[in-house]
């Protein structure tokens, strides 16, 4: 099973230059990575794949969305909110993680098996595209125009994400 999400050191390399240790690429790393499952889970339906492997990469894409939320929600959004004059923005982010773990509650306590399965996880694709493409052109502009130590951040999410992965692997 792939892992989409970014476990190296490799965004913290001392000798980069500066703009590529940062909290905004490396959560637009993980945007990536997380599209590119829904996209290779849509192959899946399309090619009518068995239900067992759809349920298997679906519950990846839980668990990873479930980490990168976390890490956003502990670490990146008070980070934003301290450089931001208001916090819209911060507010409607969480706003949407909050719907997108309903999505993911349902998923989770489904089968493959179950009427309306992809469905439900092409649901989340769509609710998570959306939020990622409103915090790229928005949120992300904003809190690096208004001097976020992406650097800072940046090795904090990455740190909590790898604590958080570790957990993952050890259930």
């Amino acid at each position: 099973m792939p892992t989409p999400i970014l476990d190296d050191d490799e965004h913290f390399d001392d000798d980069a230059d500066p703009g590529q240790d940062d909290a905004i690429e490396l959560l637009s790393d993980d945007h990536i990575a997380i599209q590119q499952l829904f996209q290779e889970f849509d192959s899946l339906v399309e090619d009518k794949a068995d239900a067992s492997e759809r349920e298997t990469l679906a519950r990846q894409i839980c668990a990873l969305l479930n980490i990168h939320t976390q890490i956003e929600e502990e670490i990146f959004y008070p980070a934003a909110q301290e450089v931001l004059d208001s916090d819209d923005l911060v507010e409607d982010a969480l706003a949407e993680h909050a719907q997108a773990k309903r999505l993911i509650a349902e998923i989770e306590a489904a089968s493959a098996n179950d009427p309306g399965y992809d469905e439900l996880v092409r649901q989340l694709g769509e609710a998570i595209s959306q939020h990622v493409k409103e915090e790229e052109e928005a949120l992300f502009v904003r809190v690096a125009n208004a001097g976020l130590n992406g650097q800072d951040v940046g090795r904090q999410l990455f740190d909590r994400r790898e604590e958080l992965l570790a957990d993952l692997e050890m259930e």
